[in-house]
């Protein structure tokens, strides 16, 4: 029976690599685990990547965060999460080393890969990043599978390290979340350069008086042009999310306050917007 699982678990490990599970890169990159081959703790999520124009799987709220902050930066090329550390003869020899247990499935009781959170491309270079609860990190189970996963990267001379929630800084993670998913709006095409400009412009002359809200603004814009309310706070969001409006992002974007410290890479758009 336990040779008849280890087989099953071979075979599976076989299965993924042949599908491409942790191999390609940016849209070509398949995670070796997604969303359905385990259950998550916090929130599950797929996002469709800004910089791959992939479905990433992340399995936390805590992994969404940083996947949030990869996305933002700007040095930051490829982003492929849950990377398998194979061959699983390594892990399983390091393990023996440290005299430790390897990681097991729990139904099975068989080993598994080991996969670290975050493999990131910065340039030519790549880091790895394990991403974990600062709670569970006084846990001597979890410092024994990070250690097997620090030397597996060790030995590739991959910088590898631990991002917790004090590494996050939560405003950052709102406002990215709340621009994301308009970095690709659809009405950018559909409505057109002349009106998008138009948006823009309108918004940037009633933000210029520091009273008007962001919500005021942007339906000044839709009442003017014409438009389904909601679109010019919409692109709005598209403009900062493609960094065509550079702002503060450590401070809270609210649509019920003023937008202020805006940068417009355009600038006859802006000193036309600021009567200059």
């Amino acid at each position: 029976m336990p040779k008849r699982k280890r087989e099953s678990s071979l075979t599976q490990i076989e299965k993924r690599i042949k599908e491409g599970r942790g191999q390609g890169y940016l849209h070509d990159y398949i995670p070796w685990l997604l969303i359905q081959d385990v259950p998550s703790s916090g929130r599950a999520t797929r996002i469709r990547g800004w910089k791959t124009n992939r479905i990433h799987h992340v399995h936390s709220d805590l992994e969404r965060s940083y996947y949030y902050i990869l996305e933002w930066s700007d040095i930051v090329t490829d982003i492929r999460e849950q990377f398998p550390l194979l061959p699983i003869e390594e892990t399983l020899s390091i393990a023996e080393e440290l005299n430790i247990k390897h990681p097991t499935d729990p139904k099975s009781t068989q080993p598994i890969v080991i996969t670290t959170d975050f493999m990131i491309s910065v340039g030519n270079r790549e880091i790895a990043r394990t991403i974990k609860p600062s709670s569970q990190l006084d846990s001597h189970r979890v410092i024994e599978k990070f250690e097997i996963e620090r030397r597996y990267w060790a030995k590739r001379n991959i910088d590898w390290g631990i991002v917790t929630e004090v590494d996050i800084p939560k405003i950052l993670i709102q406002n990215i979340e709340w621009v994301h998913k308009e970095r690709h709006n659809e009405d950018v095409h559909h409505l057109g350069p002349y009106i998008v400009s138009g948006i823009e412009k309108i918004v940037l002359e009633n933000l210029s008086d520091a009273h008007t809200s962001l919500a005021s603004a942007t339906s000044i814009a839709d009442d003017k042009l014409g438009l389904e309310p909601g679109t010019s706070l919409a692109m709005v969001r598209h403009f900062i999310a493609a960094k065509r409006w550079k702002v503060n992002m450590s401070k809270p974007i609210l649509p019920s306050q003023p937008l202020d410290e805006i940068i417009i890479e355009n600038e006859q758009l802006r000193n036309s917007a600021m009567g200059g």
